[in-house]
């Protein structure tokens, strides 16, 4: 009835169902009998002639009950090896022992009640309770008493077998009625069935008249033979479980829909929170003290006096929090009662450190700010940033409390405060506060010194109320009365002891706890001194050991666990799913329960739980979800030692949390369950560890679905309306905090992170800042750069998604799509942006050119770039080791500028420094001649070896410093300035092991990467090879450029060979096959070119050599040993350094002073990108061996670590260098063509965006067309020539001289092209052959070609002409008569032959073609034509598009006349309809006050059935061209910077389009290559000579033309075979199928 009582008060939804059929069941034996009560039961059953003896024996006398009554006796107790009732099965002799007293006891109780109600002894409730079963009660408690607003949320189903009665002899039937078996038969219990009548057929039917109870009966009929079988039971479970799952549906979503308006409230949230725990913790508040009293007076109005805030403070567990609880609980009603019914004061309480916005002081005053606002109503248009304005407006609110409205504020454990914005120095907190305003605080005496600093700010001591212990008589009459309360009593004898323990501590917790062990105690039963505990932490550890009794000690141990790691605490409902997917609790209790598996964990034991530690484990409201947690901290910090002390322990139960959280195991998915002795790894992976394949069946077949819930980010209420949504709160709040505890980082990375529903989520709920500080926690787990690189993209589109959420699909696609191929796992956020993006805005780039933005990590190593003398990089991409020359040597890690570690060298300044190859030496050389070798783990000093000139050398030691070492594996080498020694030295003991003495003067020094010869390079162009291990020279080699000195040495240890390079750039290559023989292979020369080696690197696949000198970069392939490119500075310019990208596909270099960094393709030579480095000019490059980073180092002294994998993402983007200036796209086929004003057409590949091939025409190209299949190409340029294009070979099949071309057109069935001019004669002329058919003599503006490949239609000043495709001459036209002008003309798709077009006059005309007539005529409002930019016709030819450079997109229905006008986001540019009509694609630039971090304009998507906006995406390059493609809804953008980018539209209402990303392959980027292969870019170059000349009225065809030449009336004739070739040619690539769609441009 407990748990029964809970639920109706505790369930928002459904809270009762009732299922009731033919039987009503057994009368219960009551647990307890007041004395009298039970002795009269007895004297009866003994006139009844019953015996007794057995009620005797179980029922059992307690005197300390009140007033005394009779116990059950517990079975454990009474029957032989009885463990528990839960294990009923496992002992069934017990259990029919047990059935056999029970039934006795039954009877006895039955007949004696029964006698007693006859005679008058007894009243009917009270025989009641003995004579009526379980479901009556229950029924009767749920049902009886309720308001028909709370019956709405119960249901009740009832079961009706027909003719039950002719079966009651079939056994099975005892489950389904009350069966009685007398004198040999089996008769229905008439009893029984006279009461189920009267429960079922008047009890409920009186109920559901006076209210909206739901009630189904249903009507059973049995099989004639078998009775009620199993499969009439199915039949019947199957009807009730759809029924049951709708009414649960239904009665959730009514409660749903009244919870939405608070989902989003933060406001609401907090004060619920603070207000529910209020309410908890004033119901455990037992102490009448005199502080109440004082506290009481406090609240109170005076007149006079200063009023200062109160404060009570007192150690742990001295009852702070519960004492303000009850003072916030009554201070409404003692100010009411004070001031009369009319006042309305304002209690707001905090506690402090009970929520994640709690402890940080800015968020407290916030809130506090906004519930202050609300409750006096004052409008506060936005909060301050700053603390000090918001402690302002803080005050300010203060001042709004009146002597009606008066003001009482609580803050409960001011040491929970966080010490930002110094909030534990007070100084935030009003300390003379207005008369109608009360301040009570509380706080533990010794922490973190606030009370000495509240004493210091209010000196009277009146202010202060310390709690402290209670003396014992007042504990012991506490006690008293609290088990009064629960009508107990402790016996004489017993409060000896209670008093014993009181004399040790009187804690209030204390006697609570004390209480709880107390009311349990038997009269009978012995008690001792070791029964109760002494201090409050043993009566806690023996409180939970008790329960460990009822539960079973490792499901106590795991609850209790996972309700202490929680972040917030966990519901009922979680606790039982977590519990469930706990292996070890499910083993534990499989054996506790043999026989019957459980699926899931009984609720039985987590109501023991509940009731166990009522008052402790506590419930809190938190977004509208009722949380278990922690009363105290006391009690948490208790839990943890003893649950939570194991590491294996901890990191599995976080992980158990978070597969719940992320949903793992739901939707069915089985489990496995094991013991974990059987499997000791956890889980174990199926395909893993060589398990056997009997192991694997027997883990198939204990595995099983566990009934965890689905986990989604969001629940929908409609997913027509993905905008109405419930948040998944506890899946935001715990699952992040357990994934990082466990070290998933794969699950934080791809289930959180990279996962677009939880950003979308995060953002939509106004959590932008919380969604960037996980991401940060995040990476801090990880490391993964891909994170640093989102949060970085995420900042810079904070402004356009906080505004617009549904645009964060399409803006990070834009910004992700360059770098995915450098950062793959953005892949994965990229995937889930195309499947769940669309929802919310219907642009999808598909191809992003935008510029990445980057900036690097900055750390200033020194004022001055003049003070460092080494930078290295290390294993660590976040870790560099910098030396200055002041002798100190620095290892710092960067993303978070700490210095972890320091070594000094002082007094001697560093002349350089480096690291062994495996990082385990750093190896120092001083202006002492000493190399200092220190480990560089610990950075302790192992050696210091002096540096000495031997005997050979001709100058003194003495005046000359190390000149260079270098290090090999074990060995470092080291050499003096202008000395032929060199001085190998063991790392490892620190000793001179001998030296290499050289022909000459030592300047470089090169190891094999094998540290097994050392490679010494000296003056006169010599190096010389010396064997590490034993000192042997080996060979000796001089280049024939002996007149310079070798500076560096490269060893390609794939090839075997040796490269020597001089400091003039002479380069010689020597073959290292045969090491005592070494062979020269190649020599290169350069001693010409005035210019300095400035540095060289080998690229890391040995194919490629990069040698910067001042004046130019070279790259030789050392393959064939040849410069392959080659790149020279500007005038003027020099470079500094320059270094390859890992791939080897690009240059990064810096010059002599600029502050940037310049990427090039080696490629096409092209800069694509130069990044600033705001720090100062670059002085320095170093490049790391390990990762792909680049250090930079600046005159300022600051130091930048470059991602190299992100500076070459830019130059994936292709570029023409032109703003394109129209875009070209054929019928069918995945290709772009661009006109950019220059020279050349480019074709573009629009899956992946690269350019795949440039046509080079003589002069600048002006016109373009297309056939269908975009085989053939015609285009024009600016030199009177005309090009036919075969665009596949890319051959320029032949090219026609004479005209200038205005326009060109291709017919639908691309037989015949229509070359416009201006001043001569227009032609119509055969694509085959390049024939002319006809001329046109009339000058046609805006024409176009009817779909018939009829006529050529156009304008002409006041005239609309259509002129005959075959002749040429004017078969149509249409004249404005009264000397207005065409200004406009446009063809209706879907109506070839209808003509619209707008006359100056401001009319829209609507012409037909065939009749020569007007069919309609709409006149636009005056002046509407003054700024016309834009006009579109629908295909249908019923609406009409009118942009006019304004904000405002004019809407025309050609039908009626009427002219709507949509309001855009700013000015229009320029604007596309869509081929079905339904879209309009238009740029609008952005407005001033929009601050969107460089967006230049904005792409929308109308859709015009609604006027709906469904898609938005930022442009952040200018626009130059728009296009749309004809057969999906793909649109195209030009740049001005001669990129394009490419965007498809998916409308989530036309399921068609849905699957159109998943299935296009303009998503290749996704498939798992981490690298797009970048096709070769071919260049075509035009023919020479032309074929053909154009005349004013003939053509003249070269004489080694390949067109047939024949008169015009054979032209139909077939060509000889001399001339096949090229007809061929163009005949194959034309598609000849009649009427296809013309090419859009």
């Amino acid at each position: 009835m407990k748990l029964l009582e809970d639920c109706l008060k505790s369930s928002a939804g459904p809270c009762f169902v009732g299922l009731l059929g033919e039987k009503y069941g057994n009368i219960r034996i009551p647990g307890e009998v007041e004395s009298a009560e039970f002795e009269m039961i007895l004297d009866a059953a003994v006139e009844a002639k019953l015996e007794t003896r057995v009620l005797e024996e179980w029922y059992c006398r307690d005197e300390n009950a009140v007033p005394p009554a009779y116990y059950l006796r517990p079975k454990s107790e009474m029957l032989k090896n009885y463990q528990n009732t839960m294990e009923s099965s496992s002992n069934p002799m017990n259990e029919n022992k047990w059935q056999d007293i029970s039934e006795e006891i039954k009877k006895i109780f039955k007949t004696a009640v029964k006698l007693l109600y006859e005679k008058g002894k007894m009243k009917h409730s009270q025989a009641k309770r003995y004579l009526s079963s379980a479901i009556e009660d229950e029924l009767d408690f749920a049902l009886g008493k309720q308001t028909p607003a709370f019956l709405k949320k119960c249901v009740c189903y009832i079961r009706k077998i027909a003719n039950i009665e002719r079966f009651v002899k079939i056994p099975e039937m005892g489950k389904y009625m009350d069966v009685v078996h007398t004198a040999g038969k089996f008769l229905r219990d008439p009893e029984a069935h006279e009461k189920l009548i009267k429960l079922r057929d008047e009890f409920i039917p009186t109920i559901v008249a006076s209210s909206n109870l739901r009630v189904y009966t249903s009507v059973t009929h049995c099989d004639m033979k078998l009775g009620y079988s199993q499969e009439v039971e199915n039949h019947y479970i199957e009807g009730l479980g759809k029924q049951f799952y709708e009414d649960m549906i239904d009665i959730i979503q009514a409660t749903v829909q009244q919870n939405f308006d608070t989902e989003t409230d933060l406001l609401y949230d907090e004060v619920l929170q603070h207000s529910s725990l209020c309410k908890t913790y004033s119901t455990f508040y037992e102490y009448r003290c005199e502080a109440l009293n004082i506290v009481h007076k406090y609240i109170l109005p005076r007149k006079i006096g200063h009023i200062n805030p109160l404060i009570i403070y007192g150690g742990p567990c001295t009852g702070k929090t519960l004492l303000l609880a009850e003072v916030a609980k009554k201070s409404y009603s003692w100010l009411q009662e004070e001031m009369g019914p009319d006042s309305d004061p304002v209690v707001v309480i905090r506690f402090l450190g009970s929520t994640d916005t709690s402890t940080d002081l800015k968020n407290i005053l916030q809130s506090i700010c906004e519930q202050l606002a609300v409750n006096y109503r004052c409008l506060v248009q936005s909060y301050p940033k700053k603390i000090h304005d918001l402690r302002d407006l803080f005050i300010n609110l203060l001042n709004e409390s009146s002597f009606h409205r008066p003001l009482v504020l609580i803050f409960d454990a001011l040491e929970q405060l966080t010490d930002s914005d110094d909030a534990r120095k007070l100084w935030w907190l009003p300390i003379h506060l207005p008369r109608s305003v009360r301040i009570i605080l509380s706080t533990l005496p010794n922490k973190h010194g606030i009370l000495q600093k509240l004493r210091c700010l209010i000196h009277e001591e009146d202010n202060y109320i310390e709690l402290t212990a209670r003396d014992r008589k007042m504990c012991s009459q506490v006690l008293k009365h609290q088990l009064l309360r629960v009508k107990r009593k402790v016996t004489s004898g017993q409060q000896i002891y209670v008093n014993e323990a009181f004399s040790k501590c009187t804690l209030p917790m204390f006697v609570n706890l004390t209480f709880r062990e107390v009311r349990n105690w038997r009269s009978h039963k012995d008690v001792d001194e070791s029964s109760l505990c002494v201090t409050v932490h043993e009566s806690i550890e023996q409180l939970f050991w008790s329960l460990e009794n009822k539960c079973g000690s490792r499901l106590l141990s795991r609850a209790l666990g996972y309700i202490t790691m929680s972040k917030s605490g966990l519901s009922e409902m979680e606790l039982e799913d977590i519990l469930a997917l706990d292996n070890s609790v499910m083993y534990e209790l499989s054996e506790r329960v043999r026989g019957s598996n459980p699926l899931r964990i009984p609720y039985i034991y987590i109501a023991r739980l509940k009731e166990g530690l009522q008052g402790y484990l506590i419930e809190r409201q938190v977004k509208n979800v009722t949380l278990l947690l922690w009363a105290n901290r006391h009690l948490q910090l208790i839990a943890q030692k003893l649950y939570l002390n194991k590491e294996e322990d901890l990191r599995e139960m976080h992980t158990v949390m978070a597969e719940y959280f992320l949903g793992v195991w739901s939707g069915g998915r089985r489990k496995p369950f094991y013991s974990n002795d059987q499997y000791p790894s956890g889980c174990p992976d199926h395909g893993s560890r060589g398990l056997t394949e009997d192991e694997k069946h027997c883990m198939d077949q204990t595995a099983f679905d566990r009934q965890a819930p689905e986990q989604p980010w969001v629940f929908q209420c409609n997913p027509l309306e993905p905008d109405i949504f419930f948040i998944n709160h506890r899946k935001m709040t715990e699952l992040i905090h357990h994934l990082t505890r466990c070290g998933r980082t794969d699950d934080l990375l791809y289930g959180v992170i990279m996962n677009f529903s939880w950003l979308y989520t995060m953002i939509r709920i106004g959590q932008f800042d919380k969604a960037l500080s996980d991401i940060e926690l995040a990476y801090t787990y990880s490391q993964e750069k891909e994170l640093k690189f989102l949060a970085s993209t995420l900042r810079s589109i904070k402004f356009k998604v906080v505004k617009y959420p549904g645009s964060l699909s399409a803006e990070l696609q834009q910004r992700l799509l360059p770098v995915v191929s450098s950062l793959p796992k953005l892949r994965h956020l990229l995937l889930e942006c195309d499947k769940d993006g669309p929802k919310y805005c219907s642009i999808v780039p598909l191809h992003s050119s935008m510029d990445v933005t980057y900036s690097p990590e900055r750390l200033p190593l020194s004022s001055s770039c003049m003070h460092v003398t080494e930078i290295l990089p290390t294993f660590n991409p976040s870790t560099i080791i910098a030396a200055l020359e002041n002798g100190s040597i620095s290892t710092w890690d960067v993303e978070t500028r700490q210095l972890l570690r320091q070594i000094t060298t002082a007094p001697s300044v560093i002349l350089g420094m480096k690291l062994t190859s495996d990082e385990k030496y750093l190896v120092v050389a001083t202006t002492k001649n000493t190399l200092l070798i220190y480990d560089n783990i610990n950075s302790c000093l192992l050696s210091e070896v002096e540096i000495k000139g031997s005997k050979h050398c001709g100058i003194g030691g003495g005046g000359s410093f190390i000149n260079g070492f270098t290090l090999s594996v074990n060995h470092a080498l080291a050499w003096l300035e202008a000395s032929k020694d060199v001085t190998v030295i063991d790392l490892l003991y620190g000793w001179p092991l001998y030296h290499f003495h050289c022909w000459y003067e030592v300047t470089c020094v090169q190891c094999s990467p094998d540290g097994v010869y050392a490679f010494c390079g000296q003056y006169l162009n010599t190096a010389t090879i010396f064997h590490l291990g034993s000192g042997e020279k080996l060979a000796t080699v001089t280049s024939e450029f002996s007149g310079g000195f070798v500076k560096f040495l490269l060893i390609l240890d794939t090839a075997q060979e040796m490269v020597m390079v001089d400091n003039e750039g002479s380069l010689s290559v020597w073959n290292t096959e045969e090491i005592t023989n070494p062979q020269l292979t190649d020599d290169f020369d350069c001693r010409r070119e005035d210019s300095e080696v400035v540095s060289i690197e080998l690229s890391e696949d040995q194919s490629a050599i990069l040698i910067c000198k001042a004046l130019s970069i070279e790259l030789l392939d050392t393959h064939v040993w040849k410069v392959a490119e080659k790149f020279r500075a500007k005038h003027n310019e020099r470079f500094i350094s320059a270094v390859l990208s890992k791939n080897g596909n690009c240059i990064i270099a810096s010059m002599e002073n600029t502050s940037a960094i310049f990427v090039w393709r080696r490629d096409t030579g092209q800069c694509m990108a130069s990044l600033q480095e705001i720090s100062g000019t670059i002085v320095r490059l170093i490049k790391s061996n390990h990762h792909n980073m680049l250090l930079s180092l600046s005159t300022s002294g600051v130091l930048s670590i470059w991602d190299i994998d992100i500076i070459t993402a830019m130059s994936n983007i292709d570029k023409s260098g032109k703003p394109i200036q129209r875009l070209v796209l054929p019928a069918r086929g995945e290709l772009i063509y661009t006109l950019d004003g220059s020279d050349s057409v480019h074709k573009w590949n629009f899956s992946t965006g690269f350019i795949e091939a440039v046509f080079k025409h003589e002069g600048i190209v002006e016109n373009c067309v297309l056939t269908s299949s975009g085989e053939i190409m015609v285009t024009s340029d600016d030199k009177c020539s005309q090009y036919v294009w075969h665009t596949v070979s890319g051959e320029n099949i032949f090219r026609i001289n004479g005209q200038k071309i205005s326009e060109l057109m291709i017919t639908h069935n691309d037989q015949f092209v229509v070359s416009l001019c201006e001043q001569n004669a227009s032609r119509v002329w055969r694509l085959a052959t390049g024939h002319r058919v006809c001329n046109i003599l009339v000058a046609l503006q805006n024409a176009f070609i009817t779909t018939a490949n009829t006529f050529v239609v156009g304008m002409a000043k006041n005239k609309v002409l259509a002129v005959s495709l075959w002749t040429g001459s004017i078969t149509k036209k249409f004249c404005c008569d009264d000397g207005a002008n065409i200004v406009d003309i446009k063809l209706v798709p879907d109506c070839p032959d209808i003509i619209v077009f707008i006359t100056s006059t401001e009319t829209v005309n609507i012409w037909s073609l065939t009749e020569e007539v007007i069919c309609r005529r709409v006149q636009l409002p005056t002046n509407f034509l003054k700024n016309l930019e834009d006009f579109e016709i629908s295909p249908n030819g019923k609406l009409g598009i009118i942009t006019r450079g304004d904000e405002n997109i004019n809407v025309l229905d050609l039908y009626s006349g009427k002219l709507r006008v949509v309001h855009a986001p700013g000015i229009i540019w320029r604007q596309r309809l869509s081929r079905d009509g339904r879209y309009l694609v238009y740029i609008c630039f952005r407005s001033e006050e929009d601050d969107d971090n460089g967006a230049v304009s904005s792409l929308i998507v109308m859709r015009l059935a609604d006027g709906k906006n469904i898609g938005a995406c930022s442009l952040y390059k200018t626009p130059t061209f728009l296009a749309l493609s004809q057969r999906h809804l793909n649109i195209i953008i030009g740049f001005d910077d001669g990129s394009i980018g490419t965007y498809t539209v998916v409308d989530r209402v036309d399921a068609a389009l849905k699957i159109k990303i998943a299935t296009s392959n303009s998503r290749q980027i996704f498939n798992n290559t981490t690298q797009v292969i970048r096709p070769k870019c071919h260049n075509y170059s035009f023919k020479v000579t032309a074929d053909c000349i154009w005349r004013e009225s003939t053509e003249v065809f070269a004489r080694d033309s390949p067109i047939t030449v024949t008169e015009p009336e054979v032209s139909e004739a077939t060509p000889t075979k001399k001339h096949n070739y090229c007809y061929e040619k163009v005949c194959s690539a034309i598609d000849c199928r009649g009427h296809s769609f013309a090419a859009d441009n």
